[in-house]
């Protein structure tokens, strides 16, 4: 059963009467860890978001592209700013052993009955931005323009950005001169902040194969057509994609993370299913991974002699997320900011790579939205000093051991979103 917090609890947590203050982001960190949802099914958490960013002051509404929620402060003439941050877990079972770990159990998708856990750290995320928030509006006499907090569903999805965006985000609300945002990172230590300028994330894109064959006895393979082979056989070549068709210095990936088939040692499945994960930068070499997946698959069919009628089906997903650009402008601006609030010591640069983030649609709609992305490093101190001495190993996002110490990284997210915020939202 989830657990979700009464109005009384909001009033400790959050009291604002007028003026803000005191905001219990540690409190509220473990209530949104203990508290998951999944992907698409985040109404409970929305309610509470919207319910802390109501009483604060904001005007809120809710509903947007699924259970998204856009919260609007004008304070005055000048830019619009716009922190996103997102909401959903990952059918996880959690492993961390923490006191505030979540049990929570749903219904995925496709039925299956699966554990959730903030996995990704979202659940920093949104206390990171709310909290960010609440401190803006306590501080509202240094800064002008207009704030604007959204809490975006389905990022795990990849749809949560795309569905907001549809349902009239930047139509019904002001089009931001500035977008922000905060993701954790389980390679840094707590109370560290990494940036990148440029390529940050890459694009993501999701396929699903399935290959068709011709059922009988293992006994007598001569007789069916086994996609079991073929399978085996599309995956191997499937490895010289990146290897052999793209530029050497262009990043690329396709992994297979799923195959499925068959139901007894010696039964000839007559179907096999493939899915997987294809990862880019440029759109050129998108289009020669997902082009090349399908003519490996179908040419692997008919080079084993598979019926014309039953040659394989390669789907492409419509879950693609673009690649992240973090403008290098904001972001040296945004760096000078969080150096001035947070000391040279506390921020690092690091490389790109190849995770994916639907934040990046934000930025590449028709108005090309600044856009700046920051990951705050999560791992426990004691931890990373075990790790450096080859004692111990980072557990990665996604993970369900992955658990960030709290105080740091909750403190140095705030601060740093707050500092950018007060920078570009300065009075002239």
């Amino acid at each position: 059963m989830l657990r979700f917090i009464q109005a009384s609890s909001l009033v400790a947590m959050c009291a604002i009467a007028p003026q803000l203050m005191a905001f219990d982001e540690l409190a509220y960190y473990k209530y949104l860890h203990e508290n998951p949802e999944l992907s698409f099914q985040e109404e409970q958490t929305a309610a509470t978001l919207a319910k802390t960013l109501g009483d604060a002051g904001f005007t809120v509404t809710s509903g947007v592209g699924g259970h998204g929620l856009v919260a609007m402060m004008q304070n005055g003439e000048g830019p619009t700013l716009m922190v996103r941050a997102d909401m959903d877990g990952l059918p996880v079972e959690e492993d961390t052993g923490l006191p505030y770990a979540s049990t929570v159990r749903a219904k995925e998708m496709n039925g299956q009955d699966v554990s959730v856990m903030h996995a990704c750290g979202h659940d920093v995320h949104m206390t990171v931005v709310t909290a960010a928030a609440l401190e803006l509006v306590n501080r509202r006499d240094e800064w002008q323009g207009t704030l604007m907090v959204i809490m975006q569903p389905a990022e795990e999805r990849g749809a949560g950005a795309r569905d907001m965006l549809a349902d009239g985000l930047f139509e019904r609300f002001p089009q931001p001169d500035y977008n922000l945002s905060v993701h954790t990172i389980a390679t840094l230590p707590a109370g560290k902040i990494g940036y990148i300028s440029g390529w940050m994330m890459a694009n993501v894109d999701s396929v699903d194969i399935t290959l068709h064959g011709v059922g009988g006895h293992g006994a007598y393979p001569h007789t069916a057509k086994d996609p079991v082979v073929l399978a085996a056989a599309v995956i191997m070549d499937l490895q010289t994609l990146v290897s052999r068709s793209i530029h050497p210095a262009e990043p690329g990936v396709v992994t297979v993370g799923s195959i499925h088939a068959g139901t007894k040692h010696n039964i000839i499945s007559d179907k096999a299913t493939l899915q997987l994960t294809v990862r880019s930068y440029s759109d050129e070499v998108r289009e020669t991974l997902l082009s090349g997946i399908e003519r490996i698959t179908v040419n692997q069919a008919e080079a084993l002699g598979f019926p014309e009628d039953q040659l394989p089906e390669v789907k492409v997903l419509n879950e693609y997320t673009p690649a992240l650009w973090n403008n290098p402008e904001l972001v040296a601006r945004g760096v000078a900011a969080m150096r001035a609030e947070l000391g040279d010591d506390a921020l690092a640069e690091i490389p790109k790579e190849m995770g994916g983030e639907d934040f990046s649609r934000y930025g590449r709609t028709d108005a090309k939205i600044p856009s700046f992305m920051i990951r705050v490093g999560t791992v426990p101190e004691s931890l990373w000093e075990a790790a450096g001495r080859g004692e111990a190993r980072l557990p990665s996002l996604h993970s369900a051991f992955f658990a960030p110490d709290p105080v740091p990284t909750l403190e140095t997210g705030r601060r740093a979103i707050t500092a950018m915020a007060l920078d570009l939202l300065a009075k002239p």
